[in-house]
């Protein structure tokens, strides 16, 4: 059983595909633009929050080595073609594997045992560290999204490798030239959902809280079956897009909204 606010990883989808027992209470969230449509902004904003909290150096410290993970990938990947272990089939085979699969088998590890908390953490906390962990290890397909658009040829794949980093993802989805994902462990998506060119999904957003603090909001991003999301979209932390809906392109989708019947209903969440 998934206990509240917190996300099962890996669980079969079943009707509209998005797993909707969250209760949703009105609440306003402010969300920053800067730490939701800007990939190369979000280590600055997490190093401003940094110096805005009392994070102790030996968080620092881990902050830095974790920062570190994306080029450790690159220098993996890089030496098992270089290196001679093998004919050129081999070698080829081992970069391949160290560069799609080693991190979503890293990611299982950090999610294990296939719970991870959701809702609203202080920046430095361990929740904090886990999901920045989980981030570290994407940022090399974040950089060069050529090497996602290379699994989407091949029908079927791309959802298959999604599922590999904890996803639940429905049959037939339909993944357009330009889909950019930061939270590949935090998506909930239904059967026969179509995501239109550009769309971004984003299951994090850095925010203000009230005492002006930065805190991490975090929640999975939810599609119904046989949803259309509209080109350029950007569906943020919590989001829940029904199913059968078909949004206008351009969309921007604050924390937690559910969009239904055309219209955006505003529900927040409250984490104790």
């Amino acid at each position: 059983m998934k206990m509240p606010g917190q996300f099962l990883f890996g669980s079969p989808i079943f009707a509209n595909g998005a797993d909707r027992d969250i209760p949703a209470n009105e609440s306003t969230i402010v969300m920053l633009a800067s730490s939701s449509d800007n990939l190369a902004a979000e280590p600055k904003v997490v190093r401003a929050a940094l110096n805005s909290t009392e994070v102790c150096w030996s968080g620092r410290l881990l902050l830095l080595a974790l920062n570190c993970v994306p080029m450790t990938h690159v220098l993996i990947v890089v030496g098992l073609l270089v290196i001679r272990h093998g004919g050129w089939p081999a070698r080829i085979g081992a970069g391949l594997a160290a560069l799609y699969l080693l991190p979503p088998l890293m990611a299982r590890l950090i999610l294990f045992p296939g719970t991870f908390p959701q809702g609203r953490f202080a920046i430095g906390s361990r929740p904090f560290f886990r999901w920045w962990s989980l981030f570290q290890l994407q940022i090399i397909f974040c950089r060069l999204p050529a090497l996602e658009e290379i699994l989407r040829l091949v029908p079927g794949l791309y959802s298959f490798w999604l599922r590999l980093w904890g996803a639940r993802i429905g049959r037939l989805t339909y993944w357009s030239p330009g889909t950019t994902i930061t939270d590949r462990s935090f998506l909930a998506i239904g059967n026969d959902v179509v995501f239109g060119a550009g769309v971004r999904l984003n299951a994090h957003v850095l925010a203000k809280n009230q005492d002006g603090q930065m805190q991490l909001i975090l929640a999975p991003v939810n599609v119904g079956d046989r949803a259309i999301v509209g080109g350029y979209s950007l569906l943020t932390a919590g989001t829940m897009i029904s199913p059968g809906e078909i949004t206008r392109a351009c969309l921007l989708s604050p924390p937690f909204s559910v969009w239904k019947d055309g219209k955006r209903i505003k529900h927040g969440e409250e984490f104790e």
